[in-house]
């Protein structure tokens, strides 16, 4: 049984539909990659999944049971943790500090019997930013900011994760390790589910991919499949190789309504000189809110 279940969720805004009857799952002990150029509706999955948002029509299962209506306090209690797009720490608190009130809050009165200064300490030495503990939140990286946000969140003992742009702002070597630790996690047995670009990243690291477009799921599969996909290809570059209309490479294709549409949010999938499939799509640094 999947651990997640989002079941022909629509979402819309007067007018708009930002979801469009999608249905996606994630699994326990796999991470699961949620892409899509922007405005696709990733976040707003998220925040339907989380309890920020209701939905219009749909039903989300958590654990095998419908937590639709539970509000956001509730789902967490039940093991939903999650990251924002938008940095949410407390900027006049360390970083130690910042974990250290994750933990409290999970805990409640029972963290007044169980000290938790040496589950802070690992936590920040897990996550790597162990060297920051004593600075203050808004005066760090913004890539170290993302590791603390994900601290913070592993506070909670989560058995879902959800991860909204989890790598921003880290440079490579540090999305190396942030890899690493997510296919540790994953293997712990929690269920990984991350919004993300940097398209290397999820090829790498992700078991399961769904792509989302204008709000619905276009393509599920795994990375290999996702990557050979036409219409993935053609959502994000406006054009895929199967195309036989005679539109030169990169030319764009008539959207909804007869609006010419070139998707290029998200990097194309190409060949290298070696025949791989390449894909590459530099971090997008943000300054802390």
């Amino acid at each position: 049984m999947p651990l997640l279940e989002v079941d022909d969720v629509v979402v819309q805004f007067g007018g708009v539909t930002a979801v469009n009857h999608a249905s996606f799952e994630a699994h326990a002990g796999r991470i699961t990659g949620l892409i899509g150029p922007n405005g696709a509706g990733k976040t707003t999955c998220f925040n339907v999944i989380s309890g920020l948002q209701k939905p219009t029509k749909g039903q989300v299962r958590f654990e095998g049971r419908a937590v639709t209506r539970l509000p956001v306090n509730r789902r967490a209690r039940r093991g939903m943790g999650r990251t924002f797009q938008r940095l949410e720490a407390f900027g006049s608190l360390t970083v130690r500090e910042n974990v250290r009130v994750a933990f409290d809050i999970h805990r409640g009165v029972l963290g007044m019997l169980r000290p938790a200064a040496s589950d802070v300490d690992a936590l920040l030495e897990r996550v790597g930013i162990s060297a920051y503990a004593h600075e203050r939140a808004d005066s760090i990286p913004t890539g170290t900011a993302r590791l603390l946000e994900l601290a913070r969140c592993l506070a909670g003992e989560p058995s879902l994760l959800l991860l909204d742009e989890p790598s921003s702002g880290l440079d490579e070597s540090e999305t190396d390790a942030f890899g690493d630790l997510l296919a540790e996690l994953a293997q712990e047995g929690r269920a990984v589910l991350m919004v993300e670009h940097d398209m290397d990243l999820v090829m790498s690291v992700c078991d399961d991919i769904h792509v989302l477009d204008f709000g619905s799921v276009i393509a599920s599969g795994a990375p290999s499949d996702i990557r050979r996909d036409a219409a993935v290809q053609k959502a994000y570059l406006g054009y895929s190789d199967s195309d036989d209309d005679g539109l030169p490479a990169g030319a764009g294709h008539v959207g909804r309504g007869g609006v010419d549409v070139t998707r290029t949010d998200l990097p194309p999938v190409g060949v290298d000189d070696m025949g791989d499939e390449t894909t590459v799509l530099p971090a997008v640094r943000e300054p802390i809110r």
